[in-house]
């Protein structure tokens, strides 16, 4: 199954006693070869930045950013 590896940044807000702080949070995920466009749109959408994309194979829906 074609996947692609992609690697991004999104933004999220996190509230920390009174003020408001932006952090990053950067993950790497497959994602289908069918299902890249949606996903692309959702990631910029939410404000965030693709870092990396890789033509990989794999398992659907696994998170490849942590051990």
């Amino acid at each position: 199954m074609r996947m692609f590896k992609i690697t991004a940044c999104v933004p999220s807000q996190t509230r920390i006693r009174t003020q408001r702080e932006l952090q990053n949070t950067y993950f790497t995920k497959l994602v289908p070869y069918d299902n890249w466009f949606t996903e692309q749109q959702r990631i910029m959408k939410m404000g965030g930045k693709i870092v990396k994309v890789q033509l990989a194979t794999g398992k659907p829906g696994t998170n490849t950013g942590l051990a």
